[in-house]
């Protein structure tokens, strides 16, 4: 039997599984999806390539791994990016400024990999988990703000942030692209709610 590296078998597994799941991530940070193969992943963590099997089935398994890993990072900070806002409107301000912060930050990069991997269905449905529990404070403060349908004005809000995402990653300037989307966000709603 192996040697292990923790107190007990299943830590070890939780260890080896995670030290695959940030060789994954170190390698879509290029951009590129493609570069996550069982090969790379096993020459990143000293491990055999048959190995890397006895914690994922498959590839598209390894990369919703990857999505699921990311995902508190990314919620935690735009969770306390809301948190620390007064009234709704600057929750709706906040929830913008903290994921172009994640983009200036190069945690886009990961899901801009991952987005060109179409083919997998596990991939896609950790993705739309991770999107979900994305808006989920962004809902809430737009319900606290009386919107009738906070679900769908979420969506189109995410797409001024998908928006000033793209023009970040083309090189415009993060501060005067960040400065602009809180602005355009925040006078949508205010500017569509009824008694404003």
């Amino acid at each position: 039997m192996p040697r292990i590296s923790a107190a007990t078998v299943a830590e070890h597994h939780a260890q080896q599984r995670l030290a695959l799941v940030r060789a994954a991530r170190e390698l879509l940070e290029s951009g590129d999806a493609g570069a996550v193969t069982f090969t790379a992943i096993a020459k990143a963590t000293g491990l055999a390539r048959n190995s890397v099997y006895k914690y994922f089935p498959g590839r598209p398994e390894l990369l919703a791994a990857v999505v699921e890993d990311a995902m508190p990072r990314w919620t935690d900070a735009i969770r306390a990016g809301m948190s620390a806002a007064a009234t709704p409107e600057e929750k709706i301000a906040a929830y913008v400024a903290s994921q172009l912060d994640l983009v200036r930050g190069g945690e886009h990069r990961i899901a801009q990999a991952l987005a060109g991997v179409r083919d997998a269905a596990v991939v896609r449905e950790s993705a739309m988990r991770a999107h979900q529990e994305l808006l989920t404070p962004l809902i809430g403060a737009l319900t606290d703000l009386g919107e009738k349908d906070p679900r769908r004005t979420s969506l189109l809000l995410q797409g001024i942030v998908n928006a000033a995402t793209t023009a970040i990653e083309n090189g415009d300037d993060p501060d005067a692209v960040t400065d602009l989307a809180v602005r355009m966000a925040v006078t949508a709603i205010t500017g569509t709610l009824p008694g404003r």
